[in-house]
């Protein structure tokens, strides 16, 4: 049959899908046609209550004794919670447990179970809706928000990326500027040393002529040029510009660019707030329905005369260990490494270890009847018990 023509009749047989029985097994909880009535009374492997329609469920469907499997139950025992029939009753058992009729018992429950229907239809289902569309609500708000932040910290890069572009230029400028000092005195030079080597040939021409002259006053008004000739340029040493780039440190890159504010999350209950924050110095965090493990660690410890005794958290990646029949506490990295061991002082195995707020290792001392704290390498006994 179409399942769209089903679902829009309202009452059909359970046997064999005849729209609008006339019938019902108030026992079997299932309703018949004329057609099926027969079928369904042939069944004895239980017993059959059949009403008509306009009567379901009129008559009650008693729970049958979990020791008198043929007997059914028809008073209930208060004290031991359980169903009793004329057996159950009759035996002793709960006789000074004054049983009641079940019939007491159902009533009660359905006025039980009615104030439980109109208080979650009234209250809590609202209710529960309300938050959802809180949620809702918050959610549309989270992602305004996170595009708001999102362009924010665009056009604050865009920023950044303008002032480094001008630091860059500013270099290049400073840059052509010293060249053009550093060119302008090797051009100076050069033209300089350019025209003596033209004073030095033409005198070198003219020497010659002089050399093969006869006129006797010409020669004689020679006057030498090798002093001033010899006395060489300058040299001109420039030392070459340099760039340094500075080293980038990204976590101090980062703060300067900016942050981004801590999350807060208030949680009431029962009208108590507790407030949780993501970062801070001290942040409560909710626990965990199921536990999940985040590394396994192979540490020195082995089982039964050396097994681990205590573990506590130093940080985020960071554990303190101690063991059995091991004067040794043993600082773990999730990673697996040791980073140091630390002895007690006593050299007596240490009975239980924590870390206080500021990140000290505290141990106890069994023996010893101590309480000790360890900063850094330095140990010191805060607690001595006496007796």
């Amino acid at each position: 049959m179409d399942n769209e023509q089903k679902a829009q009749d309202v009452v059909r047989c359970d046997v064999c899908d005849t729209p609008v029985p006339l019938l019902h097994c108030d026992f079997c909880q299932i309703y018949l046609c004329k057609a099926c009535i027969g079928g369904h009374m042939l069944d004895l492997s239980k017993k059959h209550q059949v009403v008509p329609f306009q009567e379901r469920r009129s008559s009650l469907n008693y729970p049958y004794c979990s020791e008198h499997v043929k007997e059914q139950c028809k008073h209930f025992c208060e004290q031991c919670d359980i169903s009793l029939c004329v057996y159950c009753i009759t035996n002793g058992n709960h006789q000074n447990h004054n049983p009641v009729d079940i019939c007491g018992i159902l009533k009660r429950k359905k006025i039980e179970i009615q104030e439980d229907i109109e208080e979650l239809d009234k209250s809590f289902s609202p209710k529960y809706k309300e938050i959802v569309n809180n949620i809702t609500l918050q959610k549309t708000d989270l992602n305004k928000n996170s595009e708001k932040l999102t362009s924010a910290i665009d056009k604050h890069g865009e920023v950044w990326h303008r002032e480094i572009d001008t630091i860059i230029q500013k270099l290049k400028s400073d840059l052509d500027e010293v060249d053009a000092k550093h060119l302008a005195l090797l051009n100076k030079q050069e033209d300089e040393i350019t025209r003596t080597i033209s004073e030095i040939t033409q005198s070198i021409a003219d020497l010659k002529k002089l050399l093969d002259s006869n006129d006797v006053s010409r020669v004689s008004a020679y006057k030498s040029r090798i002093a001033e000739f010899r006395r060489l340029p300058p040299k001109l040493t420039v030392s070459l510009p340099n760039f340094t780039p500075q080293k980038i440190n990204p976590e101090q890159f980062y703060q300067q660019f900016g942050s981004l504010s801590a999350i807060s999350i208030t949680t009431e209950e029962h009208g108590y707030t507790m407030e949780t924050s993501e970062a801070g110095s001290s942040p409560l965090k909710p626990l965990l329905d199921e536990p999940r493990i985040i590394s396994t660690i192979q540490t020195q410890y082995r089982g039964l005369g050396n097994g681990l005794l205590s573990v506590t958290c130093h940080n985020d990646e960071e554990i303190w260990t101690c063991g059995d029949n091991n004067k040794m506490m043993s600082l773990y990295m999730l990673k697996g490494e040791v980073m140091k061991s630390i002895q007690t002082n006593s050299k007596n195995d240490p009975w239980d270890i924590a870390v206080t707020r500021t990140g000290d290792l505290v141990y106890s001392d069994y023996n010893a009847r101590t309480v000790n704290i360890v900063n850094n390498t330095q140990k010191q006994t805060v607690i001595r018990l006496r007796g």
